[in-house]
C-alpha cells in the first residue's frame, strides 16, 4: 500500500503543478487509492461527509462571518482611532497605531487577510495622508496582519486543531504570548526606523481625548474580552465563542454604532458562504486523503525514519521551520497545513515535542509565509490596497520579516512561551 500511495501522491503533486484545484486533486487522489487498493469507492464520500460532521469545525464559518460583519459595521475605524490616540504621539506614531490596531483586531477576526483588507485599508490611507510612502505603509500593515491568526481567536488554529486532534482552546491560549511578542518586536523595529528616518508623530492627545477615543471604541474593544473571558471562565467553548462573537458584532453594527444595514446582509452572507465553501471543501477532501495516508501507513513509516535521520528534537524543529518557511513562499497556508499535518505531527510526537508548541510553530511559520513572495496572499491584498506593484511590495516587506523570524526562533527554542499559559489555565 505504501508504494501505491506514493505513486498516487506523485501524480497528485503533478496535478497541483498543472493548476488543478487543490480540493479536486485531493479527492481524486483518495478515489485512486481506494480503487488500486481494492477498497470499495463508497468509503471516500463517507469519509468526506464524516469530516464535515465536526463541532469544532463550525467555528470556521462563524469566524469568517464575524470578520465580514465587523468590516461593514463601523468597528474597524473606531479601533484604529483608539490605537492612534494611545500611541500616535510616539515617533512614527501611525506605524505604532497600525500594530496596536492589529493586536486588538486579532482578538476579533483571527484572520490575516481580514486584518489586511479591513482595518488595513484605514491604516494605509491614514499613513499615506500623513506623508508616509506607500511601500512603508503597506509593509507595516502586512507584517502586523500576521498577528491576527496568532492571538485568539484564530481560524488557522481551528483548522490545525481539527486536523491534528489538538485542543483548540489550548492552541488559542498558546498564541497569546507569541502574538504580543510579535507586536513588541515590530514596534521595536518601528522605533529604530522612526528615529533613523525622523518619522512624524502626533502631539500627545491628553487624557480627555484618550477617554473620548476609548468611549467611541468601548463596545468594539469588549469583543476580545468577552470572547477570551468567556472561554477561560468556561461559559462557552471556542466554537460557541465564534457564535457569540458573530451575534455580538451584528448587534454592534445594527443597534450600537448603527453603521450596518440589513440590506448588507445578503452580500455578507454570499461572501461568507463562498469563503466557507472553499475552506470546507479543502478540509473535507484532505480528511479523506489523510485517511488514505493513515491506511497506507506512510506517516507511521516516515515518522520513525525522520526520528532516526534527525536524531534531535531541536534539529527536527529547525528542519520543520525551514521546510514550512519554504512551503509558505509557494503555497497558501491552509493548503500547506492540510498536506503537511499528517506527515509532520507524528514525527513531532515521537520526539516528545509538546503538541501545543508544535501547533503554534506550525501556524506561525505559515502566517509568515503569507507575507513572503511569490505567493504571499497578504502581500497581494496590501499591494492592492496601497496601489503599488507586487514587486515593490515584495521589496518593502523584507526588513519587517526580521522581527517576525526573531519571535519564531524564540518560540522554537523556549517552549514555555507557548506552553506556560495553557498549563496555567487548563492544566495541560
Amino acid at each position: 500500500m505504501i508504494s501505491t500511495m506514493t505513486e498516487i501522491l506523485i501524480v497528485w503533486f503533478v496535478a497541483l503543478m498543472l493548476g488543478v484545484p487543490l480540493y479536486a486533486t485531493m479527492g481524486l487522489a483518495a478515489l485512486a487509492f481506494v480503487f488500486f487498493a481494492g477498497i470499495t469507492p463508497q468509503i471516500v464520500p463517507q469519509k468526506i461527509a464524516q469530516a464535515a460532521n465536526s463541532f469544532p469545525l463550525l467555528a470556521a464559518p462563524l469566524f469568517i462571518l464575524m470578520g465580514n460583519i465587523m468590516n461593514s459595521g463601523g468597528i474597524t475605524d473606531r479601533i484604529f482611532a483608539f490605537a492612534t490616540a494611545c500611541v500616535g504621539w510616539l515617533r512614527g506614531g501611525l506605524c505604532h497605531a497600525n500594530i496596536l490596531a492589529s493586536v486588538i483586531f486579532a482578538g476579533m477576526s483571527g484572520s490575516a487577510v481580514a486584518d489586511a483588507g479591513g482595518v488595513g485599508t484605514l491604516e494605509i490611507k491614514a499613513m499615506k495622508d500623513e506623508g508616509y510612502d506607500a511601500e512603508t505603509a503597506a509593509a507595516i500593515t502586512a507584517a502586523s496582519a500576521t498577528i491576527g491568526p496568532i492571538i485568539p481567536p484564530s481560524l488557522p488554529m481551528v483548522i490545525y486543531g481539527v486536523s491534528a486532534d489538538v485542543s483548540i482552546g489550548g492552541l488559542f491560549l498558546a498564541g497569546v504570548i507569541p502574538g504580543l511578542l510579535m507586536a513588541g518586536a515590530l514596534m521595536a523595529m518601528v522605533t529604530w526606523i522612526a528615529t533613523k528616518r525622523n518619522l512624524p508623530r502626533h502631539p500627545f492627545p491628553g487624557l480627555r481625548d484618550l477617554w473620548v477615543a476609548y468611549k467611541r471604541a468601548h463596545w468594539a474593544l469588549m469583543t476580545p474580552v468577552i470572547l477570551f473571558g468567556g472561554m477561560m471562565l468556561g461559559y462557552f467553548t471556542p466554537t460557541e465563542a465564534a457564535g457569540v462573537a458573530t451575534v455580538y458584532s451584528l448587534v454592534l453594527g445594527l443597534f450600537v454604532y448603527k453603521e450596518f444595514d440589513f440590506r448588507d446582509l445578503p452580500r455578507i452572507a454570499v461572501d461568507t458562504v463562498e469563503t466557507t465553501g472553499v475552506v470546507l471543501a479543502l478540509v473535507m477532501t484532505a480528511s479523506a486523503l489523510g485517511w488514505c495516508l493513515s491506511l497506507s501507513r506512510i506517516p507511521q513509516t516516515l515518522g520513525p525514519q525522520i526520528v532516526d535521520l534527525v536524531g534531535n528534537p531541536l534539529v527536527f524543529l529547525l528542519v520543520v521551520n525551514l521546510l514550512l518557511l519554504f512551503v509558505g513562499c509557494f503555497m497558501e497556508a491552509l493548503a500547506a497545513m492540510l498536506i503537511l499535518i499528517p506527515i509532520l505531527t507524528p514525527a513531532a510526537g515521537q520526539f516528545g515535542i509538546d503538541p501545543i508548541q508544535f501547533g503554534l510553530i506550525f501556524v506561525l511559520n505559515l502566517m509568515i509565509g503569507t507575507v513572503t513572495p511569490p505567493v504571499g496572499v497578504v502581500l497581494f491584498v496590501t499591494a492592492k490596497v496601497a496601489n503599488i506593484t507586487f514587486a515593490a511590495m515584495s521589496r518593502a516587506i523584507v526588513p519587517w520579516l526580521v522581527p517576525l523570524l526573531a519571535v519564531l526562533i524564540a518560540v522554537t527554542l523556549w517552549p514555555p512561551l507557548t506552553t506556560w499559559l495553557p498549563k496555567l489555565v487548563m492544566g495541560r
